[in-house]
């Protein structure tokens, strides 16, 4: 079965500052049928979730802070009220330099996902290339899930490509179990270049995605940067998921 494809509003970071509402109604326009949230600039939870019903939209999941007990309540009500399940976050490369820094980063985030699950909230880690380093002879990615069995992977497919140096095709077979979202992102594999809509770099996407499991629930869009027009490369990468049907929209 096809995913459904959000995208992650990050993308569109610029923009949303200055017209968040004009940003929404472009991704629906383009045909996306989810978006991931990255803020929410300026706008309330409830104000966000009238413009994205409006819109024919629905809320695949959002970036926040990690869970702790402090802000466990302020993340629950936001997800409640935007509609989402899955809450992601993620580290910085110096929580991935030793095997016990992954041990510890992973004890952290089993600890909000624990907070998490009464209220039917999964949480999930979003990778960069960092976490496909080798750490005592393996990925530091493949320590930190097995050191936190409530948490989900979400694979950015880009990232864990590495710059080539990793095969991600096989570690999205090898890691089924973990994987529930896959961010999709493309480029040129080379670090520090911008990266390019989905299907104009050198990623085999038709792979990568036709690899997934059954229950990965959404594939995201998500570009950090681009050499070209931002909003462009949203609508392109959209129409080629769909054109080679990796994916569902709205259209």
């Amino acid at each position: 079965m096809k995913k459904p494809i959000s995208i992650q509003l990050y993308t569109l970071r610029n923009r949303a500052a200055q017209d968040f509402p004009g940003v929404l109604k472009d991704v629906a326009d383009a045909g996306y049928k989810g978006v991931e949230f990255a803020g929410l600039h300026g706008k309330t939870a409830a104000e966000v979730r009238a413009m994205v019903d409006d819109l024919g939209l629905v809320a695949s999941s959002a970036h926040s802070g990690l869970p702790n007990k402090d802000n466990v309540n302020e993340i629950v009500d936001t997800a409640k009220t935007l509609g989402y399940e899955f809450v992601i976050s993620g580290f910085g490369p110096d929580d991935f330099k030793t095997l016990d820094k992954i041990k510890a980063g992973a004890e952290k985030f089993q600890a909000g996902a624990e907070l998490l699950k009464p209220h039917g909230l999964q949480l999930g880690y979003h990778n960069h290339f960092w976490e496909f380093d080798l750490v005592e002879g393996r990925y530091g990615y493949c320590w930190f899930f097995e050191n936190c069995p409530s948490v989900f992977s979400q694979l950015d497919v880009y990232w864990a490509c590495n710059f080539g140096k990793v095969d991600v095709q096989m570690v999205v077979k090898a890691c089924k179990p973990y994987i529930k979202q896959l961010p999709i992102k493309d480029g040129p594999l080379v670090q520090g270049q911008p990266h390019t809509a989905v299907g104009q770099g050198k990623m085999n996407m038709p792979a990568v995605i036709k690899a997934a499991s059954k229950d990965v629930a959404w594939l995201i869009v998500e570009l950090d940067d681009c050499a070209t027009d931002m909003t462009q490369a949203v609508r392109d990468s959209y129409t080629y998921l769909k054109k080679n049907r990796l994916g569902v929209g709205r259209k």
